[in-house]
């Protein structure tokens, strides 16, 4: 996706240690067009294997699974980080390590809105590790759902997380990738 590349290469930055800083407009601000654009580029790649519902983490995830879902006319639903209590007395729960906060985060799930007859799709801002992807893709088996795809709006292959994720079996896809940033660079894989 082209205009997302362009976006990265004027408005993103290299923090160092494998960290993309695009906080100004896909995960902190938001940019409403960019994100329209990337949720309609996802649900392009992902809409012949019919998911019913899109699945991601609290925050950074919400704004491309929503607009991936409306994209394809299903809700969007979201791991919780702390569970409220309004939430189901069986929530589901996984947890992960964050690679930019540097702790383990839990994510919680209520079992009133994912189940058997799930498709899911789990989309997320970033693929990196892929921890968190995983740990999502753990509820949705725990729930006894069925994962249909996993996609982010921009993935970091010198992170090996696609790998991490290969034990699912479905389709990974990415909007823009990213091999290196060494040296301050980021280098976008062709």
């Amino acid at each position: 996706m082209e205009i997302l590349k362009e976006r990265i290469r004027r408005d993103g930055v290299n923090m160092g240690n494998g960290i993309l800083k695009v906080d100004g407009f896909i995960n902190h601000q938001v940019d409403p067009t960019l994100m329209l654009a990337a949720g309609g580029a996802l649900a392009a790649r992902f809409a012949h294997l019919q998911p019913n519902k899109v699945f991601t983490a609290e925050i950074s995830g919400i704004a491309p699974a929503f607009t991936t879902a409306l994209a394809l006319g299903v809700p969007v639903l979201y791991a919780r980080k702390a569970k409220p209590v309004t939430m189901h007395p069986n929530a589901i729960v996984e947890s992960a390590p964050s690679h930019t906060k540097g702790k383990v985060t839990e994510l919680i799930v209520s079992p009133e809105f994912l189940g058997p007859r799930d498709r899911i799709l789990i989309i997320d801002d970033f693929l990196a590790r892929g921890l968190t992807i995983d740990a999502l893709a753990r509820l949705v088996a725990d729930a006894g759902a069925h994962l249909v795809g996993i996609g982010a709006v921009v993935e970091k292959v010198f992170e090996g997380g696609r790998e991490i994720l290969a034990h699912w079996n479905v389709p990974v896809e990415s909007l823009a990738v990213i091999a290196n940033m060494d040296n301050g660079r980021i280098v976008f894989q062709d």
